[in-house]
């Protein structure tokens, strides 16, 4: 399948230039061929196989009406050169920002785009739409590039790329199938892989709580400038952080059964303005049972549950740490040889890396 070129007419319009290219397809702006003024982006694949894909995210979004999600506009999956037709946001990916601020975003500014990305996904959730490819370069910003940092606002990010949301279950091995990870095609899909839930990388079903694994890294990057490593929590990098961070941070960026049951939580868990926090100790926790007075004795874990040793919050079964105070909870850890993080005793892959693990040991 050849690609188009700048000029090609695709339905009522005309290609202006190429905004993006991944190894499914190209992204043009694109103007109305009578309407100048009318401004489109439109999808198209650059492999045959591609198409069915084209044609389900084309169904999913047509489905999405928010304000925090790309609009679709015209679909046309059996045209000689098939097509979507899509909202046009002028502006910058989330991670053109990040890569100008590399030791993190203004914390009010972070705060207003985690809300606008968490709200569209609500919608999606709601709509029985999974994203599972959330990722800095899935998310737009409108205005992003002339607008300042400070004045870039909830309504202006925009949630796209939907390919997969419903075209099934996607595997890490069915997505490296796909191109190799050393190869130039393959570069956006490694770029997916490391958003990827641990269940996702295992082929395990995914629903909404997939999406919020993803929506913690991404805000550790907004915090941070970079990506998790290891057990770091967003104040390890970066001082005087609101109170609110690193607790949410923690509820998003861990097993599957630890996080927020969805975004409308965690959009409770943030609060409606940077200016007044929500205090760390009013976002829920995952219920367990009941604390229980902890007795400690060498290399000993909890069994279900508990309370920390040095500030009492409460702790569950298989922590390595309390993420409240930092007390490293267990005399021998299991490390993660290939990035430093801290699995559980029982896991197979690393929870922060993917990286596959020993049956015993690091």
């Amino acid at each position: 399948m050849n690609g188009p070129q700048a000029g090609d007419r695709i339905s009522e319009y005309v290609l202006v230039e190429m905004v993006g290219a991944g190894s499914f397809g190209q992204v043009w702006k694109a103007r109305h061929h009578v309407w100048k003024e009318e401004i489109v982006a439109i999808k198209v694949p650059t492999d045959s196989q591609f198409v069915r894909n084209l044609q389900k995210e084309g169904c999913t979004i047509h489905g999405l009406r928010h304000k925090n999600i790309v609009r679709a506009i015209g679909l046309d999956p059996y045209a000689e050169t098939p097509y979507l037709v899509m909202e046009f946001v002028d502006g910058l990916s989330l991670e053109g920002w990040i890569k100008r601020y590399r030791e993190g975003m203004p914390v009010r500014t972070a705060h207003r785009i985690l809300r606008g990305i968490l709200e569209g996904l609500e919608h999606a959730h709601a709509n029985g739409v999974i994203h599972r490819d959330i990722k800095p370069a899935n998310i737009l910003i409108a205005g992003g590039k002339e607008k300042p940092v400070e004045e870039l606002g909830v309504d202006d990010v925009k949630v796209t790329d939907f390919g997969l949301g419903r075209v099934g279950e996607v595997t890490a091995n069915s997505i490296m199938q796909s191109g190799s990870l050393l190869a130039e095609d393959g570069k956006n899909i490694s770029g997916t892989i490391a958003y990827m839930a641990p269940e996702q990388r295992d082929g395990e079903a995914t629903d909404a709580r997939s999406d919020l694994y993803a929506v913690g890294i991404v805000l550790f990057e907004l915090i941070t400038g970079q990506r998790p490593s290891g057990s770091d929590m967003p104040s390890h990098l970066r001082e005087a952080l609101p109170p609110w961070i690193d607790p949410v941070f923690a509820r998003l960026y861990t097993r599957r059964e630890r996080r927020f049951p969805g975004a409308a939580d965690v959009l409770r868990a943030i609060g409606q303005s940077e200016a007044r926090p929500v205090s760390a100790a009013t976002i829920p926790t995952v219920p367990t049972v009941p604390a229980i007075p902890v007795n400690r004795v060498p290399g000993a874990r909890p069994i279900s549950g508990g309370a920390c040793p040095s500030c009492r919050a409460p702790i569950e079964a298989g922590d390595n740490f309390c993420i409240s105070c930092g007390k490293q909870l267990t005399a021998t850890l299991r490390k993660c040889p290939q990035c430093g993080g801290y699995p559980e005793s029982d896991d197979r892959f690393c929870i922060h890396c993917g990286g596959e693990l020993m049956a015993t040991g690091g």
